[in-house]
């Protein structure tokens, strides 16, 4: 008498011209494929690894969101798709993490796991989207450190992810890397623009100008004014001195148009009509070059700064 074949589902890559396609990249697919338990044969393949064992609600979803191409997904989301309630998505969404075929960003939100790393739940995704993903409904734009790097404003590897919110929102580390969220007023919340994180998705990052700008107010997020004077160096073609100023102006801390000032004339990047709007807005309060560093080192009356950073180091970066 013939066995009675149980039927799981998997993951599978191959060439596979029917079945249910989750994925194409270059010469490889996903698919979701039936699987003989009792026999311990996998149906509709031309090879035999099932890379992660799914069940007939899991492979709906994870189906429906790759048919939207959403990578990242709230327990609504799971709800909808699903047609199950919160207890049972929560149930199902469990399960999916423990076969490491999602992985829990923050409770409520997730993202899938791509099926060639196998059973790691270790997985957060593009740590740009993540970081906005982390956000919530909160207003939220990439910025600083993190915001140099998208704009290749530095040259050493990051490993913070920085983001700007007008709501207060708890930094937090999520497998190995740290988000940190930086708190603005709402009025501070412009020179923002969007950057495609996927090929489907963009977020909100701050603009050239307003990155320098950032890098000015909070040095100690992008590495020091070294760091920052470095970016300002490499884009000096592609920024607009006049949108630099305004910013600053707007933005209304002394200390940044004091080290903008400087920096811009050091460099000889502005002309002198906007090096003079900076000057008539500074009070006779002074201000260290990079508030990181000791405040030591000689006055600059121009500017209001404490010159804790000698000219010389600053220039050594128009070599690096």
């Amino acid at each position: 008498m013939a066995s009675k074949m149980v039927v799981g589902y998997g993951l599978c890559v191959m060439n596979c011209p029917t079945g249910i396609s989750l994925d194409i990249k270059q010469n490889r697919r996903y698919c979701l494929c039936g699987e003989d338990s009792s026999m311990g044969k996998l149906h509709s393949t031309n090879n035999n690894p099932v890379l992660k064992t799914v069940g007939r609600q899991t492979a709906r979803l994870l189906t429906a969101l790759y048919d939207r191409s959403q990578s990242t997904f709230t327990l609504a989301d799971a709800e909808k798709i699903t047609g199950l309630n919160s207890s049972l998505a929560s149930s199902l969404l469990h399960k999916a993490v423990s076969r490491g075929l999602v992985s829990r960003l923050k409770p409520g939100v997730f993202i899938i796991v791509p099926p060639e790393l196998g059973s790691s739940a270790e997985y957060a995704g593009d740590p740009y989207l993540t970081a906005v993903r982390l956000a919530g409904k909160a207003p939220c734009f990439i910025s600083h450190a993190s915001a140099m790097e998208i704009h290749r404003m530095v040259t050493q590897p990051q490993f913070v992810v920085f983001a700007s919110s007008s709501k207060r929102i708890l930094s937090r580390k999520l497998h190995g890397t740290e988000f940190r969220f930086v708190f603005i007023k709402p009025e501070q919340y412009f020179g923002v623009v969007k950057h495609w994180a996927t090929k489907q998705e963009t977020i909100d990052i701050s603009d050239l100008e307003r990155t320098i700008i950032d890098g000015l107010r909070q040095p100690e997020y992008c590495g020091g004014v070294t760091e920052v004077a470095k970016g300002l160096w490499m884009r000096r073609k592609e920024v607009h001195v006049a949108k630099l100023v305004d910013y600053a102006l707007r933005l209304r801390v002394g200390a940044v148009s004091r080290r903008l000032g400087y920096l811009l004339e050091l460099y000889a990047i502005a002309p002198e009509i906007e090096l003079a709007r900076l000057r008539a807005s500074l009070t006779a309060t002074y201000a260290p070059l990079d508030p990181t560093l000791p405040k030591e080192g000689p006055h600059l009356k121009r500017w209001r700064l404490q010159l804790n950073i000698t000219a010389q180091e600053l220039e050594t970066v128009r070599t690096t």
